[in-house]
């Protein structure tokens, strides 16, 4: 997909807090856009913007050259692809699906395979960098599949990312997904505790953070998490269920390649008594509460 002929049509299915920020960038660089999304209204900004709106999954596949989906777990991903309505019984030969779901590796392979037997490239592609990423185009994008499929449909992804990585093959995006996944887990504990620390220790959490987020300690959570605890802003840039989701998929993929994962297990101890506290939809940041 050379750069003179990119402006093919694309789906895109999932208008989620990620998801509509995704899609807009596409709408925005010139794409001919097809949506889908559970919920029609969330929609609406991007079909006032001249998207066009599909009734099914399968209706987006028909109309678009690439399709994409970025929705919410792993059932979900099964339904858009292989239901009568979905994805790959009515993708036209040729074309590319990415799904940008954070799922389950098998499922990944599985698509690979049945896409494959279509004349269909298939790429996992899960994502990184939370709503700010998807807003600012700054995420970064774990890509399992061929190669080949990757090269041609980089000039899209460029508009989504600005960190586009091949993995290798069919589920390495996933499997690399959950390495990144499973860094966040332990670190929210230790943004959370630090934090806690500071104030606990009488002094001001702010100034801690100034201190503590350029030195050995810093990452994407202290800098960007951190803050928002602090306001108390536990408004989802990335939800604890979807997370908790994440986790629980990491532990399943370390049962079977033989991994002890004793600081993911912990975490998701503590996300799952977040949510049965009600915290299910709130952002991550929202660990915080059970240290206060």
């Amino acid at each position: 997909m050379q750069e003179e002929t990119k402006k093919v049509p694309v789906g895109f299915i999932g208008l989620g807090v990620m998801g509509k920020s995704m899609a807009g960038h596409l709408l925005a660089a010139g794409y001919p856009l097809h949506v889908s999304t559970r919920t029609k209204s969330r929609a609406d900004e991007l079909l006032a913007r001249g998207a066009i709106w599909q009734n099914s999954p399968g209706e987006v596949a028909a109309a678009s050259a690439v399709i994409i989906s970025m929705v919410g777990y792993p059932q979900d991903v099964e339904e858009i692809y292989f239901g009568d309505q979905g994805i790959l019984h009515h993708s036209r030969r040729g074309s590319t699906v990415i799904d940008m779901t954070t799922s389950s590796p098998l499922l990944a392979e599985k698509i690979y395979a049945r896409a494959a037997d279509l004349g269909v490239a298939a790429l996992d592609a899960p994502v990184s960098g939370g709503d700010i990423g998807a807003r600012e185009a700054r995420l970064s994008i774990m890509v399992g599949g061929d190669q080949a499929a990757l090269d041609e449909v980089k000039p899209i992804l460029s508009h989504l990312g600005s960190n586009i990585v091949y993995q290798g093959k069919a589920g390495s995006g996933q499997h690399c997904k959950m390495a990144n996944q499973i860094a966040i887990a332990s670190n929210l504990i230790g943004v959370c505790e630090a934090i806690r620390y500071a104030e606990k220790a009488g002094l001001s959490a702010e100034t801690v953070l100034e201190s503590i987020a350029s030195g050995a300690a810093g990452s994407w959570s202290l800098s960007n998490l951190g803050p928002r605890m602090l306001k108390k802003d536990f408004a989802p840039g990335f939800y604890v269920k979807h997370f908790i989701k994440d986790m629980g998929i990491a532990l399943e993929s370390c049962e079977r390649i033989g991994l002890q994962a004793e600081g993911l297990k912990l975490a998701k101890s503590l996300f799952d008594r977040l949510a049965a506290q009600g915290g299910e939809d709130d952002g991550t940041q929202a660990l915080y509460k059970l240290y206060r």
